[in-house]
């Protein structure tokens, strides 16, 4: 087997690598590509670890999205959204005494999960397009055996489990998964998951489809019933992800790609394209207030956008693609006020989420996303599962006239986009973060510092960051900004007029971003976020 090198950054080339943020996770997909797996197939051994190892942050019960990259082939992405199931509508909420969906307990569990699909539908793809030949069970088996034979608690989810105490406490099923005997682990004992460990073997044996038609489906339509939600087992065996062209956007460095609605993909471009039409007329360097200052405007055009956009694909009020051509990023462009902040609305809310990317030495590359919405989605846990269900239904409203209105079979508002690109000159890269809300704001950080400004892909992802609006429990729309940004930008910005809170560097609020880069030699480059668990781990080139 190939030498692997796990680190946060590393100094040298790789042959391939899966980035990811926790490192037990990004060891499962490299190991999978030292076998001679693709990138899917290591991503799907990833995706199902980092679903044991950060259960506070994503789960089998939640959803995902895929970008497919493949050398001289068009991109490709998967929706493994899950939709509003058969029993809830807006009567069914007033039937409980509730006038808008809540964000825990059964009724707040109320969408189909799509992330297991999402595999199925990945691994099919690996076989028939990109030669893939190592069987389920296999990419599998490292998650299984993280859940049995357990591993150490991270402190991100230590501190996960203290700050929702409150709205997660009393309810039996979650506590009994994820707080045994009656109290919250401490930072590095051993956990284990053996009801999720059985879930993940059964899938292995059966394949992904129990998991919405056979044993698995039987059990999870019966506990989650149990515990209030209205999903029943009729809505697990009509859902099947499915195959969906990723938006593009042509600028002057390359072509930008991200997933179209359900996900807020098309906000992640229209930033990037905006700012690269403002730097263009008025250059400036990296990490100074014209830097912030442009990007934090650029995200509010793009996220007046989204707003009257944004719902299920099959309900779209326009057409995306019409906003991303260049006439339409100059007119948004020329929303931008160089010199003053423009007012700001309140956005939907934030959550909690996962982002991992893959490349082989073939050169195939998947920029994935997987979430359950906030942390521990719904706080439901299926018994005799170890499942959480999302709550990602939460962002749906009870209004029949709302963009996007509580309808049985809908799609929800989704956060999540993968981001990928190819380069004009020969480099192609996936990146992307968790972080809801700022998800775009921290893809055009580390995009724009990495790619237009050319810096260090460590420094890109590592240096202070900043993120717009309300997210992690902070009540206010200000401009949150780490404390290491220099203060003469923090002035300047706050001299044109944006309302800004200073909170702790290296903060989890800004998101768990990772990139991986391929340059024109085959040699690919990565780097994960010191403000996660997360490491690349690959093949070094000298060793392929």
């Amino acid at each position: 087997m190939n030498r692997l090198l796990v680190e946060r950054a590393p100094s040298g080339p790789l042959s391939g690598a899966v980035v990811a943020p926790h490192h037990l996770a990004a060891r499962a997909g490299a190991e999978v590509l030292a076998e001679g797996g693709n990138a899917i197939e290591a991503m799907i051994a990833a995706a199902a670890s980092i679903a044991v190892v950060y259960p506070h942050m994503n789960g089998l019960g939640g959803d995902g999205f895929w970008l497919l990259q493949a050398p001289h082939q068009p991109a490709w992405a998967i929706e493994a959204c899950g939709y509003a199931v058969a029993g809830a509508d807006p009567a069914w909420y007033r039937e409980q005494g509730l006038d808008a969906i809540p964000h825990r307990g059964g009724p707040a569990a109320c969408t189909v999960a799509g992330t297991v699909a999402g595999w199925e539908v990945a691994h099919d793809w690996s076989r028939r397009h990109w030669g893939g030949r190592l069987p389920l069970r296999r990419l599998l088996e490292t998650a299984h055996e993280q859940a049995v034979r357990g591993f150490a608690v991270s402190t991100s989810q230590v501190r996960t489990l203290e700050d929702k105490a409150d709205e997660l406490r009393g309810r039996v099923s979650f506590e009994s998964a994820f707080c045994p005997e009656g109290r919250i682990p401490a930072a590095g004992t051993v956990f284990r998951q053996p009801d999720l460990g059985a879930v993940l073997e059964q899938l292995g044996r059966a394949g992904c489809g129990d998991f919405y038609r056979g044993e698995i489906a039987a059990t999870l339509a019966a506990s989650l019933a149990a515990e209030g939600s209205p999903l029943q087992a009729g809505d697990l065996a009509g859902f099947s992800a499915r195959m969906v062209s990723p938006l593009e956007l042509a600028t002057p460095a390359g072509t930008l790609l991200n997933l179209p609605p359900p996900t807020q993909g098309i906000a992640s471009l229209l930033i990037l394209g905006i700012y690269q039409q403002l730097l263009a007329k008025s250059p400036h360097p990296a990490d100074g207030t014209d830097h912030v200052h442009t990007l934090v405007e650029a995200t509010k055009a793009a996220f007046r956008v989204r707003g009257t956009l944004v719902t299920d694909p099959d309900h779209l009020p326009e057409d995306p693609a019409r906003y991303l051509t260049a006439d339409a990023i100059a007119r948004l462009a020329a929303q931008v006020n160089p010199l003053h902040a423009a007012p700001w609305p309140s956005p939907p809310g934030g959550g909690d989420t996962v982002w991992l990317g893959a490349m082989d030495a073939f050169g195939n590359q998947v920029s994935f996303i997987q979430s359950l919405y906030h942390e521990f989605g719904s706080g439901v846990v299926a018994p005799g599962t170890g499942i959480v269900w999302q709550n990602r239904g939460h962002s749906f409203s009870l209004d029949a006239r709302s963009l996007n209105p509580l309808q049985p079979g809908r799609r929800p508002f989704h956060t999540l986009n993968p981001a990928g690109a190819r380069l004009l000159d020969g480099r192609s890269l996936v990146y992307g973060t968790m972080g809801g809300e700022g998800q775009p704001q921290t893809q055009a950080a580390i995009f724009s510092r990495a790619i237009l400004h050319g810096q260090d892909l460590a420094r890109a992802i590592a240096s202070p960051r900043w993120l717009l609006g309300r997210t992690w429990g902070h009540g206010t729309d200000s401009l949150k900004v780490e404390d290491d940004l220099p203060a003469g930008v923090v002035a300047g910005l706050r001299a044109r007029g944006h309302e800004i809170d200073m909170v702790p560097a290296c903060n989890s609020m800004m998101g768990h971003a990772g990139l991986l880069l391929r340059d024109p030699e085959g040699r690919v480059h990565g780097a994960s976020d010191p403000r996660c668990d997360g490491a690349v781990a690959g093949i070094p080139a000298s060793d392929h």
